[in-house]
């Protein structure tokens, strides 16, 4: 198995050894590591020459983490792409195990890991909500991003089938690639803590953005247009996309926002009629 590592980065030079250290720690070595520099304007391009010859360093304008991620991919030459944001890190066993349930489990070509969370340097513990499992997921996947791209490991074939990231998608890419896979095909998950996820900086696109939902919204209309889903999978992403909008359209009202109230009412109502399928 080659596994090409793509790891995308923007003004994280004080992050980015911590990531590239732990990739260059896996028990297991990857075929290649590449770094999309998207634009950096702090010290990356250096550290990157001094430090870090080995990898592969690719550089943008600064045109956001999707096309980032997307530059990589298509560069990359293995034939199983492992992502790995610059803000985050592997343990030293991660790609092994991944390696060892894909190869007992031919056909798959999705796999992702447990996780250990780090806020503000102190380890905290995920809600029930964010709990991670393999097999059919997709409907475990519409409240919320249920995959981390830090755990992910690809193989190149199902994003040639589905697609790479949405550019367009300021936020909830992710959230959208994991759908576009799940409607079509199970996932594997490796049981253990094996990615390491760092937060609470400022620079999270969680931090940059107001009502992730609507970012979501555009994600099931996708789906929900793709013609991938059964009759119980479209009823139940139909339902969550309902329900997205009410929560949209009740927080534009509190804030005086009408037109904007007015446009999720409409659009819940569009979807109401599927949602209603399901019960």
């Amino acid at each position: 198995m080659d596994i090409s590592v793509v790891i995308p980065t923007h003004n994280r030079a004080h992050t980015l050894p911590r990531a590239l250290d732990s990739v260059l720690g896996q028990a297991v070595p990857p075929a290649e590591i590449i770094v999309v520099n998207d634009g950096s304007t702090d010290t990356t391009a250096g550290l990157l020459a001094e430090r870090y010859p080995q990898v592969r360093c690719l550089s943008m304008g600064n045109q956001g983490v999707s096309a980032a991620r997307n530059a990589g991919i298509r560069a990359a030459r293995g034939e199983w792409i492992a992502l790995l944001d610059s803000d985050d890190a592997w343990k030293p066993e991660k790609l092994a195990q991944q390696m060892r349930l894909i190869r007992d489990h031919s056909g798959h070509r999705l796999c992702h890991t447990g996780e250990i969370w780090i806020r503000r340097g102190v380890r905290v513990n995920p809600m029930k909500k964010h709990a991670k499992r393999g097999g059919h997921i997709f409907r475990d996947c519409l409240p919320l991003c249920v995959i981390s791209p830090s755990s992910a490991l690809l193989r190149r074939d199902l994003l040639d089938d589905i697609g790479l990231f949405d550019e367009d998608l300021p936020a909830c890419e992710d959230y959208d690639l994991w759908l576009r896979v799940c409607a079509r095909e199970p996932v594997l998950f490796v049981d253990a803590p094996l990615t390491v996820k760092y937060g609470g900086h400022e620079d999270q696109l969680s931090r940059r953005h107001w009502g992730m939902d609507r970012f979501r919204i555009t994600a099931l209309e996708k789906v929900l247009a793709s013609g991938q889903l059964g009759e119980d999978d479209r009823a139940a992403a139909a339902a969550t996309l309902v329900e997205k909008a009410r929560i949209l359209a009740c927080g534009a009202l509190k804030r005086g926002k009408t037109e904007r109230a007015a446009f999720y009412r409409e659009l819940g109502a569009r979807y109401a009629t599927s949602a209603a399928s399901r019960a």
